[in-house]
């Protein structure tokens, strides 16, 4: 259901309660992001007094990894179906009391069941928060505005993340995980004033139960492999056997949704030439990423000694550059289209990862370090919010809340598979003699995969740019039973667009 603008709003001027409803979102994505940055720098304080193996320990990080990875997309469709605002609060109030028993519990697997809790509901509260504002705000400047700023707090999240969890893993590592929850419960009460209420759909043609049993089992199977893989072995005897147990799920899910009256996730969404280059877009993307900071992060603190205090400093002027530019995205948006902009994004990326090749175990950081993070930065800017604006445009209210699972799904699954190949050429490439030079040596092919996994985004954005100066053409992008079609016709910069109604 779409929320009524009031007349200011719908001319440009926000309204306070405009703003408000926004401040609450961003207040969710921002934990989102700060949650997982500022896990990894408590880790060593939470094994030490927790008792916790280094394999147990991992699963700190992948139990949410898990959690929010493998049920976005069930999170999705629950948002259509039950209502926005309702998703979004219950699951950041269930968000707030994790993040409370994860700073109380005093064993391992407690600590670990919280985090997969907290994955559980940012699951809901990610897809359901993108799906208010795209039927809050209008397609247009006043969506791609709303929508920079948004996507910006996750950058911001993650840089404060790095910088308070160095500070407050020095007094103790439960205050890393007790922060959220005041900041939650202060959003959830803000929430239940500012978010405009959504009737839940009536006409949805019945809950596709087989369908989120299948897809979530797919989902969560898969993040589980690929995070168990680089221990197991890729080629062990268990991760073939479970990628065969995903690609059968995955086949049983396909033929389901397509004979089932009220999908999970309707398949003519992915018709769209646009829709699938920003779900490979959100996979490369954030996957070259999370590859970079993993090898960046190993190389500061292990090969040059830098505190974690110092490492998150490092970083800082990429997250710095993001949030600085917040209120900007959206006008260049407007001006040049989310197809160009990808493509500069994903060439700046491609080059700031290529200069961090040349690096070496003596750095002045202001000549060898600095330019990558600011040309990173950029590249995140310019990127993050233009992959949510094209994979929501065009899409019926209805299905916002599916296109929003769907697109944090390929993130989520993007920075999980592209993390594993990159620690499997790492550690493939362990040297035996482990000098500094030769640990350093070891790390290179890892940033080559990283900086491949960048180039391979920049492709997919450059053929959107060919699409869009050729031929006329058709595709499906709205609802199944109240379908459109959108026909896409070349213009200097963006297809522009035009529905018409079609039958099934």
């Amino acid at each position: 259901m779409t929320s009524p603008l009031t007349p200011s709003a719908s001319e440009g001027r926000w309204t306070p309660r405009l703003w408000g409803t926004l401040l609450v979102l961003c207040a969710a994505m921002f934990l989102d992001a700060l949650d997982v940055s500022m896990v990894g720098v408590a880790l060593p304080s939470i094994g030490a007094d927790l008792g916790l193996s280094t394999s147990s320990l991992q699963w700190v990080v992948s139990g949410y990894i898990l959690g929010y990875g493998g049920l976005l997309l069930l999170g999705g469709r629950a948002a259509d179906l039950l209502g926005r605002r309702q998703v979004f609060l219950v699951a950041l109030g269930v968000f707030a009391l994790a993040s409370l028993l994860g700073g109380l519990v005093d064993s391992g697997p407690l600590l670990i069941a919280s985090r997969f809790i907290k994955g559980l509901s940012a699951a809901f509260t990610a897809p359901a928060g993108l799906s208010i504002i795209t039927t809050t705000f209008p397609q247009g400047p006043l969506r791609n505005r709303a929508l920079s700023i948004y996507t910006t707090c996750a950058a911001t999240g993650f840089s404060m993340g790095l910088v308070l969890s160095g500070l407050l893993t020095e007094a103790s590592w439960r205050l890393t995980m007790l922060l959220p929850a005041p900041i939650a419960l202060v959003a959830l009460i803000a929430g239940l004033k500012l978010l405009p209420r959504s009737a839940r759909e009536r006409d949805h043609n019945g809950y596709d139960i087989p369908g989120a049993v299948l897809g979530t089992a797919s989902m969560l199977l898969l993040v589980f492999t690929v995070v168990q893989a680089p221990e197991a072995g890729w080629t062990s005897a268990r991760t073939l056997l479970s990628f065969l147990a995903i690609a059968v799920l995955l086949t049983v899910f396909v033929m389901v949704e397509r004979r089932s009256p009220g999908p999970l996730i309707r398949l003519g969404v992915l018709r769209s030439g646009t829709q699938i280059r920003a779900q490979l877009g959100a996979m490369t993307f954030f996957g070259s990423y999370v590859g970079f900071q993993f090898l960046v992060t190993l190389y500061m603190q292990s090969l040059l000694g830098w505190s974690a205090l110092h490492t998150a400093l490092a970083f800082l002027p990429a997250g710095a550059l993001v949030a600085l530019s917040s209120t900007s995205v959206g006008s260049i948006v407007d001006r040049f289209g989310t197809q160009r902009l990808l493509a500069a994004g994903f060439a700046l990326m491609v080059v700031g990862y290529a200069l961090f090749l040349g690096i070496d175990l003596d750095p002045a950081y202001a000549a060898a370090i600095l330019p990558s993070m600011l040309l990173i930065g950029a590249a995140c800017a310019l990127v993050f919010p233009s992959l949510n604006i094209q994979a929501t445009d065009g899409v019926d209210d209805r299905e916002q809340g599916m296109v929003s699972g769907l697109l944090n799904t390929s993130v989520q699954v993007g920075g999980a598979i592209f993390l594993a190949v990159v620690t499997a050429v790492v550690t493939a490439g362990a040297p035996a003699d482990p000098t500094p030079q030769a640990v350093l040596d070891s790390y290179r092919p890892g940033l080559i995969v990283v900086t491949g996994i960048a180039v391979a985004g920049l492709l997919i954005a450059l053929s959107g740019l060919r699409r869009t100066t050729g031929a006329q053409q058709t595709v499906v992008v709205a609802r199944s039973d109240t379908r459109s079609v959108v026909k896409e016709t070349a213009t200097g910069t963006e297809a522009e667009t035009e529905r018409v109604p079609v039958r099934d």
